[in-house]
């Protein structure tokens, strides 16, 4: 599923290309994603201005301006999405179900596995971030909200292992699976170890080590493991510099253990027992 990496990379891609466009149509082949495609979509968005893309966690919100009045396109990629863009006249595949017409180009929206979502909030941009599905997201870890003083706070309430603590996304946003182990593995803290037995000093050093994994993760265009491109077709290559992830039973990277694969809240998460503690 992609993260919160490869959705602000693929924010990023289609930007340029989008904001400051006028939308002229709305083309719905399949609307029976994880939640129906509302049906208004096509008497509201015709004629919008695109003011902005802004990500929230997993989610694209694309702000535009409608003759009626300003609103929200709320948009999830779902296990297996995709948004690209594509020339006017490029027939559509199965998998290809929802298409933004711009004058030049259009932007489609694919998803063989049909998790995804597009749905529409009304009002001002801050009223998107009330939908229930944004409304319980936590900190966002690329933030200064992210602090190691803050992350203190929060897990001395966690007794569970760390690792699907930081998963918790109403906790965290966008430390998935991926990300969570090599955050971990780079702070030299064991993924089973309970989140409320950890010091000040290696929260310290888990913080710094999230924002540094997220951040290289993005320059790097993400993780292309299963079904993840870029907007543009091309993989995301974090994964080849994984200093744990999907490496079991090979050597440590930074000692002389080797690499554990266990299963943590029916994931797999990988970690050297020999210098994370």
């Amino acid at each position: 599923m992609p993260e919160l990496p490869e959705v602000e990379v693929c924010r990023r891609g289609i930007e340029p290309g989008l904001v400051g466009q006028r939308l002229l149509g709305l083309v719905v082949r399949n609307g029976r994603l994880r939640q129906p495609v509302p049906a208004e979509l096509g008497h509201i968005l015709p004629g919008s201005d695109i003011v902005a893309i802004r990500r929230r966690g997993k989610y694209l919100l694309i702000d535009c301006m409608t003759p009626d009045g300003a609103g929200t396109l709320i948009v999830h990629l779902g296990m297996s999405g995709r948004l690209r863009f594509a020339p006017l006249d490029l027939a559509a595949d199965k998998h290809d179900h929802v298409d933004l017409v711009l004058a030049r180009t259009l932007l489609r929206f694919t998803d063989p596995r049909r998790f995804g979502l597009i749905l529409w909030q009304p009002g001002p941009p801050q009223a998107a971030l009330a939908h229930p599905l944004l409304a319980h997201l936590g900190v966002e870890p690329l933030t200064e909200a992210f602090t190691a003083a803050w992350l203190q706070e929060a897990l001395a309430r966690r007794h569970s292992p760390i690792k699907p603590v930081l998963m918790d996304s109403h906790l965290l946003v966008g430390v998935g699976n991926i990300y969570a182990s090599e955050s971990l593995f780079r702070a030299g803290i064991s993924p089973l170890r309970a989140a409320n037995r950890i010091a000040a000093t290696r929260i310290d050093r888990l913080t710094t080590a999230i924002k540094e994994t997220l951040s290289e993760a993005i320059a790097a265009g993400g993780s292309s493991i299963r079904d993840y491109v870029h907007s543009d077709g091309s993989p995301g290559w974090f994964q080849i510099q994984a200093g744990v992830y999907e490496r079991a039973g090979q050597p440590c990277r930074r000692c002389s253990g080797t690499v554990r694969q266990i299963r943590q809240a029916g994931r797999s998460t990988y970690y050297c027992p020999a210098c994370q503690r």
